[in-house]
Protein backbone atom coordinates (compact mmCIF):
# COMPACT_ATOMS: atom_id res chain seq x y z
CA UNK A 1 0.00 0.00 0.00
CA UNK A 2 1.21 3.37 -0.97
CA UNK A 3 1.28 6.21 1.38
CA UNK A 4 -1.19 7.98 -0.34
CA UNK A 5 -3.32 4.74 0.22
CA UNK A 6 -2.23 4.97 3.78
CA UNK A 7 -2.71 8.76 4.27
CA UNK A 8 -6.62 8.65 2.67
CA UNK A 9 -7.27 5.28 4.75
CA UNK A 10 -6.46 7.28 7.86
CA UNK A 11 -8.23 9.78 7.21
CA UNK A 12 -11.34 7.99 5.86
CA UNK A 13 -11.26 6.27 9.65
CA UNK A 14 -10.89 9.48 11.36
CA UNK A 15 -13.68 10.51 9.38
CA UNK A 16 -15.84 7.37 10.17
CA UNK A 17 -14.80 7.75 14.30
CA UNK A 18 -16.39 11.02 14.24
CA UNK A 19 -19.50 10.37 12.55
CA UNK A 20 -20.01 7.46 15.16
CA UNK A 21 -18.93 10.04 18.13
CA UNK A 22 -21.09 12.19 16.91
CA UNK A 23 -24.63 9.84 16.56
CA UNK A 24 -23.93 9.07 19.93
CA UNK A 25 -24.01 12.71 21.64
CA UNK A 26 -26.98 14.13 22.89
CA UNK A 27 -28.28 17.70 22.11
CA UNK A 28 -27.33 20.58 24.61
CA UNK A 29 -29.47 22.52 26.01
CA UNK A 30 -27.91 25.87 24.41
CA UNK A 31 -29.94 24.45 20.73
CA UNK A 32 -33.21 25.66 21.89
CA UNK A 33 -31.68 29.29 23.29
CA UNK A 34 -33.99 31.10 20.58
CA UNK A 35 -37.31 28.94 21.61
CA UNK A 36 -40.37 30.92 23.44
CA UNK A 37 -41.97 30.97 25.63
CA UNK A 38 -38.58 31.47 27.56
CA UNK A 39 -38.61 29.17 30.52
CA UNK A 40 -37.88 30.95 33.83
CA UNK A 41 -37.30 28.61 36.53
CA UNK A 42 -38.47 30.86 39.92
CA UNK A 43 -41.68 31.94 37.64
CA UNK A 44 -42.62 28.12 36.27
CA UNK A 45 -41.48 26.56 39.71
CA UNK A 46 -43.43 29.19 41.62
CA UNK A 47 -46.86 28.23 43.48
CA UNK A 48 -49.10 25.16 42.75
CA UNK A 49 -48.44 22.84 40.16
CA UNK A 50 -49.98 19.22 38.91
CA UNK A 51 -47.63 16.82 37.20
CA UNK A 52 -49.30 13.88 35.27
CA UNK A 53 -47.38 10.87 33.79
CA UNK A 54 -46.12 7.78 33.22
CA UNK A 55 -42.59 5.06 33.50
CA UNK A 56 -41.73 2.59 31.02
CA UNK A 57 -39.10 -0.22 31.01
CA UNK A 58 -36.45 -0.41 29.07
CA UNK A 59 -38.34 -2.19 25.99
CA UNK A 60 -40.38 0.78 26.24
CA UNK A 61 -43.37 -0.96 28.27
CA UNK A 62 -45.84 1.59 30.27
CA UNK A 63 -45.03 -0.40 33.95
CA UNK A 64 -46.58 2.71 36.16
CA UNK A 65 -48.31 5.91 36.16
CA UNK A 66 -48.66 8.86 38.63
CA UNK A 67 -50.51 11.63 39.13
CA UNK A 68 -48.53 14.84 41.27
CA UNK A 69 -48.96 17.94 43.24
CA UNK A 70 -45.85 20.53 42.93
CA UNK A 71 -45.60 23.13 45.23
CA UNK A 72 -42.89 25.94 44.89
CA UNK A 73 -41.43 28.97 46.44
CA UNK A 74 -38.46 30.94 46.65
CA UNK A 75 -36.55 32.80 48.94
CA UNK A 76 -33.53 35.35 48.45
CA UNK A 77 -33.42 33.65 45.42
CA UNK A 78 -32.93 29.63 46.61
CA UNK A 79 -36.28 27.75 45.74
CA UNK A 80 -37.76 24.77 47.33
CA UNK A 81 -40.25 22.05 44.88
CA UNK A 82 -42.26 19.92 47.31
CA UNK A 83 -43.10 16.99 45.29
CA UNK A 84 -46.22 14.40 46.25
CA UNK A 85 -46.25 11.53 43.34
CA UNK A 86 -49.45 9.07 43.92
CA UNK A 87 -49.03 6.25 42.34
CA UNK A 88 -51.43 3.88 40.56
CA UNK A 89 -50.48 0.99 42.59
CA UNK A 90 -51.49 3.51 45.98
CA UNK A 91 -47.78 3.94 46.43
CA UNK A 92 -47.07 7.11 47.71
CA UNK A 93 -43.21 9.38 47.25
CA UNK A 94 -42.08 12.67 48.17
CA UNK A 95 -39.28 14.93 47.26
CA UNK A 96 -38.46 18.29 48.05
CA UNK A 97 -36.20 20.06 45.88
CA UNK A 98 -34.36 22.70 46.71
CA UNK A 99 -32.73 24.93 43.98
CA UNK A 100 -29.40 27.28 44.55
CA UNK A 101 -28.31 30.01 42.43
CA UNK A 102 -24.37 30.36 41.29
CA UNK A 103 -22.22 33.48 41.01
CA UNK A 104 -22.67 32.92 37.26
CA UNK A 105 -27.12 33.06 37.16
CA UNK A 106 -26.93 29.00 36.72
CA UNK A 107 -28.81 26.46 39.60
CA UNK A 108 -27.71 23.20 40.95
CA UNK A 109 -30.72 21.08 42.75
CA UNK A 110 -30.39 18.73 46.07
CA UNK A 111 -33.56 16.69 47.06
CA UNK A 112 -34.32 13.82 49.83
CA UNK A 113 -33.71 10.87 47.41
CA UNK A 114 -31.05 12.67 44.98
CA UNK A 115 -27.58 11.31 45.54
CA UNK A 116 -24.78 14.60 45.75
CA UNK A 117 -25.86 18.04 43.43
CA UNK A 118 -28.08 18.05 40.10
CA UNK A 119 -26.94 20.08 37.62
CA UNK A 120 -29.47 22.68 35.97
CA UNK A 121 -29.12 24.25 32.48
CA UNK A 122 -31.72 26.20 31.39
CA UNK A 123 -31.83 27.79 27.49
CA UNK A 124 -34.88 29.35 25.47
CA UNK A 125 -37.93 27.13 26.90
CA UNK A 126 -35.90 24.13 28.12
CA UNK A 127 -34.30 22.99 31.74
CA UNK A 128 -31.96 20.21 31.46
CA UNK A 129 -30.62 18.60 34.44
CA UNK A 130 -28.53 15.44 35.47
CA UNK A 131 -28.82 13.83 38.70
CA UNK A 132 -28.00 10.32 40.16
CA UNK A 133 -31.92 9.39 41.91
CA UNK A 134 -31.73 6.31 44.86
CA UNK A 135 -35.49 4.60 43.47
CA UNK A 136 -36.84 1.63 45.67
CA UNK A 137 -36.57 -1.71 43.95
CA UNK A 138 -37.14 -5.14 45.35
CA UNK A 139 -36.94 -3.93 48.69
CA UNK A 140 -34.06 -1.66 48.54
CA UNK A 141 -32.89 1.26 46.91
CA UNK A 142 -31.18 1.69 43.39
CA UNK A 143 -29.33 4.16 42.21
CA UNK A 144 -29.70 5.47 38.53
CA UNK A 145 -28.58 8.33 37.01
CA UNK A 146 -31.24 10.47 35.30
CA UNK A 147 -30.77 13.11 32.77
CA UNK A 148 -34.17 15.47 32.49
CA UNK A 149 -35.37 17.25 29.80
CA UNK A 150 -38.35 20.16 30.01
CA UNK A 151 -39.62 21.51 27.51
CA UNK A 152 -42.41 24.58 27.77
CA UNK A 153 -44.82 24.21 25.02
CA UNK A 154 -46.96 27.19 25.95
CA UNK A 155 -47.05 29.77 29.01
CA UNK A 156 -47.81 27.01 32.27
CA UNK A 157 -47.46 24.11 30.37
CA UNK A 158 -43.67 21.79 30.58
CA UNK A 159 -43.12 18.28 28.60
CA UNK A 160 -40.13 16.66 31.07
CA UNK A 161 -38.79 13.53 29.73
CA UNK A 162 -36.31 11.79 31.36
CA UNK A 163 -33.63 8.96 30.80
CA UNK A 164 -33.05 6.62 33.50
CA UNK A 165 -29.32 4.52 33.25
CA UNK A 166 -27.42 2.17 35.60
CA UNK A 167 -24.10 1.07 34.40
CA UNK A 168 -24.64 3.00 31.26
CA UNK A 169 -27.83 1.41 30.24
CA UNK A 170 -30.93 2.79 29.71
CA UNK A 171 -33.61 0.84 32.32
CA UNK A 172 -36.48 2.89 32.26
CA UNK A 173 -38.08 6.27 30.90
CA UNK A 174 -40.25 9.12 32.18
CA UNK A 175 -42.93 11.13 30.10
CA UNK A 176 -44.53 14.18 32.49
CA UNK A 177 -46.85 16.59 31.68
CA UNK A 178 -46.64 19.80 34.57
CA UNK A 179 -49.12 22.65 34.48
CA UNK A 180 -48.81 25.07 36.35
CA UNK A 181 -52.21 25.93 38.60
CA UNK A 182 -54.00 29.43 38.10
CA UNK A 183 -54.38 31.65 41.51
CA UNK A 184 -58.33 31.82 41.92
Amino acid sequence: MTNVCRSIMVKISAVCCLLLLTACSTPDVSLYAKNEPKFELQTFFSGSLTAHGILKNRSGEVTRYFNATLEGSWDNGVGTLAEVFVFDDGEVQERTWIMTPDDQGRYSATANDVVGTGDIKIAGNSLFMNYVLQVPYDGDLLEVNVDDRMYMVKEGVVINESVMKKFGVEVGYLSIVIEKQLAD
